[in-house]
């Protein structure tokens, strides 16, 4: 018993330390005066200053076509990869693949950032958003994989070979096993690069151009011209849009558990 009310209280501490200047950074996003530790009355002045800010808008429109572009196409190779691996029959050449895979996930961003904007100065690629949706395909690539590969490597071998003896052919099983079966990490691989998308700042930084420019980068360069309760407001809504990404995860992994799980019963 005592264990567990220590866990808790270890666990209400960290959640505080995380949640609380978001917190404090939403509620001052309402404070008709312009500072962060007077709090003078409550407004809407900030949301309204952003919704009539059509640059701001049109860089949150460039980020949400990016995160899912990029999402979307790093989820469907990142699959095809992730089946690729789980396939060879070479383990040493599955656990090279996989090291490779993971130094592109654990690398600083600062480095893959430079690297792709030396790439593409010497490819000859403009910096804009085509060079930020490569980037942001590239590093979510590896995560996809990370995230589908143990939805495959639970799968029982005896389904596929029911498949066949059936006479499903390969594309069948691909199709109609595989893919249903690993559908929840395909998922959790699609929301997980949105989100890495959607927070990425260092590589962007590197390989955004003139003229165009993602929320993360624009936020970095309104806070260093000064404090303005426009970047909370902005901060808000990307707060609250993040928790209904995580809703909507939560609720199509749910169903799509209780239809494997019924399919498993029939």
């Amino acid at each position: 018993m005592k264990k567990k009310s220590l866990s808790t209280i270890y666990l209400t501490i960290v959640f505080l330390i995380l949640y609380a200047p978001i917190f404090y950074l939403m509620y001052y996003s309402f404070n008709s005066g312009g500072k962060m530790y007077e709090f003078e009355s409550f407004s809407l002045e900030w949301y309204k200053d952003l919704f009539q800010n059509t640059r701001l808008l049109i860089i949150v429109l460039n980020t949400i076509i990016i995160a899912l572009l990029s999402s979307a196409i790093s989820t469907i190779l990142g699959t095809i990869g992730a089946v690729g691996i789980w396939h060879l029959k070479k383990r040493q050449t599955k656990n090279v693949l996989l090291s490779l895979n993971n130094i592109l996930i654990v690398s600083p961003d600062v480095i893959i950032g430079a690297s792709f904007l030396i790439m593409f100065t010497i490819v000859g690629i403009k910096l804009g958003f085509s060079s930020v949706l490569l980037s942001h395909i590239a590093f979510s690539v590896p995560i996809v994989v990370i995230m589908v590969l143990p939805k495959l490597q639970e799968m029982s071998s005896t389904l596929i070979d029911a498949a066949k003896d059936l006479g499903a052919s390969n594309f069948n099983v691909l199709t109609k096993v595989i893919l249903p079966y690993i559908t929840p990490g395909i998922f959790a691989g699609f929301f997980m690069a949105l989100t890495y998308s959607l927070d990425d700042f260092a590589v962007t930084f590197f390989v955004t151009g003139n003229g165009f420019s993602t929320l993360s980068v624009e936020i970095y360069s309104m806070a260093r011209q000064g404090v303005s309760l426009t970047i909370n407001a902005l901060s808000t809504i990307l707060f609250l849009f993040t928790i209904l990404l995580v809703i909507g995860y939560y609720f199509i992994s749910k169903r799509n558990g209780r239809i494997i799980g019924l399919g498993a019963r029939k």
